[in-house]
């Protein structure tokens, strides 16, 4: 309606000034607004927003008004003393400024309405519809693993609970796949969703949970990746992530659900900082770079999240910021017959960003500690026994220091537990320089150690003394662009990475590295290059070996095209 007001007026203006008799640059101005003034009122005919009764009716009485307006004035007026001199013209005077003022608030006016309401745009969504943001992402790979000859038979490493199902056979063709797709909602000011689709075979590996006899139908945590060659079956697509993520200040973050890591895990870049950053995003950014000694970068956590990261978006040369989290592992209804108790995990983690000036450097550093409860096996104490069956974890790989806590009699049915506590402490250091930008160097320390481990525990809940292996530690060095986004971008990178074999939970840790787990040494190449916008090739070299125990040595290597959206 107010838009109606000011286009009448205008036409009143308009139609009133091109009453007077003069050919001067005045008059021209005056015409181009009337002209002006009738085009935006056909164009709302057009776009439906007045019917075109209503508009001709409108300009009819606009010129009716001002031409009574004109005859007035005339009336009002003395006589003139004298006509005008050859060559004198006589305008009616309409001040710039009233024009000037008028054209500019038709014009927000028309143009914040047309912005509103789509005018002119056949693709117009309702408003709720941009609240909605979808992305995804796809990697093909080829990858060939080849074994050692100097490994160990499978069958040996299973009889010691190992779940390893084979340590001869060069794997040469292997094709698989692993498609993501997600949604971030924005439901109101400081409020998100997440949303994540993947693919991924719930069914495969074994489990301790399908060992259990249990209804549990689950995959791996560390994985969604899809093996090809099903006879052409279809493949599954599971729920990843579902969050929500609370933003009520800009220096407090709060998730619940199923979330991806929360912790800052050794990243300069867009994604895997926790928190620390302005937009949720369920995708990872291509050629991420991060540090995977305790984490698999696939690996989301369930349960609660907070993040403190105050002066964020302020020009400090010191951030702070501080993570910590409530997870439950594995929910437990006891009973009589079921002694078992909920495992939980929790973790915090403080830390500090440093941005020195005139140094083209950035430097984090965080030191976290993170705690499983009741994550260790118990001995069912009497024959026959089944109390304590459910202290077995419900996923493992393969690393950690093992015990049978079956009390059946029958070696076939063994039911393998964790024999150490996990209390890791952890320090994580990363350094980006770029004084030659685009190109960025970065460099990234990674200590572990389980400070939860004791000895003399361990001897009297297995009858093993099993001496500590407790220390991890990773060093990487990457060269490149930090995030390949764009045809020709690069980035290398290189580390060696240590892992004693009771150092951290081997369910969680990544699962490329002698194919998962714990207890093994060795080093990574991997080059990234980008071939379209979004689009790049990688190739991974890994070659490792087992630290202690039964010899196992793997090198594999992987080439993958990846696309985002």
């Amino acid at each position: 309606m107010k838009i109606l007001m000011m286009l009448s007026a205008a036409v009143v203006i308009a139609v009133f000034a091109s009453g007077a008799q003069a050919r001067t640059e005045e008059r021209q101005k005056v015409e181009i607004l009337y002209e002006t003034t009738l085009n935006l009122i056909h164009l709302l005919v057009e776009q439906g927003v007045i019917k075109r009764e209503a508009a001709n009716e409108m300009i009819r009485k606009a010129e009716e008004k001002a031409r009574v307006a004109q005859q007035a004035q005339e009336k009002a007026s003395p006589p003139a003393v004298e006509g005008p001199k050859k060559g004198e013209v006589r305008v009616t005077y309409v001040p710039e400024h009233i024009k000037k003022e008028i054209r500019d608030e038709l014009r927000d006016a028309v143009v914040g309405q047309a912005k509103q309401e789509g005018w002119g745009d056949v693709n117009v969504v309702p408003e709720w519809a941009s609240r909605f943001k979808l992305e995804g992402d796809i990697r093909l790979r080829e990858q060939a693993d080849f074994y050692a000859s100097t490994n160990a038979p499978a069958a040996n490493f299973q009889a010691i609970g190992q779940q390893i199902d084979n340590t001869t056979e060069d794997s040469l063709h292997r094709e698989r796949l692993r498609m993501r797709l997600g949604i971030n909602a924005n439901v109101t000011r400081g409020v998100d969703m997440g949303l994540r689709l993947t693919t991924g075979n719930i069914n495969d590996p074994a489990t301790t949970g399908s060992i259990l006899g249990g209804p549990l139908s689950m995959g791996s945590p560390t994985s969604t990746l899809q093996t090809l060659g099903t006879f052409n079956s279809k493949f599954g697509f599971v729920l990843d992530q579902a969050y929500l993520k609370l933003s009520p200040w800009d220096w407090i973050t709060v998730k619940g659900g199923r979330f991806p890591n929360p912790f800052f895990v050794g990243t300069v870049g867009d994604v895997y900082t926790g928190t620390i950053r302005d937009v949720p995003h369920t995708i990872p950014t291509a050629g991420v770079i991060h540090t995977d000694l305790l984490w698999d970068a696939d690996l989301n956590f369930e349960g609660l999240a907070i993040n403190l990261h105050p002066w964020l978006k302020e020009n400090r040369t010191m951030k702070p910021f501080l993570n910590a989290g409530i997870f439950p592992l594995q929910q437990i209804n006891q009973s009589e017959t079921v002694k078992a108790k909920d495992k939980w995990f929790y973790g915090a983690q403080a830390g500090v960003e440093w941005i020195p000036d005139e140094l083209d450097t950035k430097v984090r550093v965080g030191a976290a500690y993170y705690d499983y409860r009741n994550i260790s096996g118990v001995r069912n104490p009497a024959f026959g026994d089944t109390l304590f069956n459910q202290t077995a974890t419900l996923f493992r790989q393969k690393g950690n220091s093992l015990f049978n806590i079956d009390n059946d009699g029958d070696p076939t049915t063994n039911l393998w537990a964790l024999a150490a506590d996990y209390r890791i402490a952890n320090v994580t250091m990363v350094a980006d320089y770029s004084r030659f930008k685009p190109i960025h160097v970065v460099g990234t320390v990674d200590y572990a150690r389980n400070v939860g481990y004791n000895q003399n525990r361990i001897f009297t809940r297995t009858g093993q003394n099993i001496k500590p292996e407790t220390d991890a530690y990773q060093i990487r060095l990457t060269v490149g662009y930090p995030v390949i986004s764009e045809r020709h971008q690069w980035q290398i990178f290189g580390f060696y990475r240590y892992s004693e074999r009771d150092s951290m939970l081997d369910a969680f840790t990544d699962s490329n590295y002698l194919l998962g787990g714990t207890n093994h040494k060795g080093y990574t190449i991997h080059g990234l290059y980008g071939v379209a916008h979004n689009t790049w090739f990688g190739l991974r070299y890994n070659s490792y070996n087992q630290i202690s125990g039964l010899p196992l040595g793997i090198d594999s290597i992987n080439l993958d095209l990846n696309a985002r959206f």
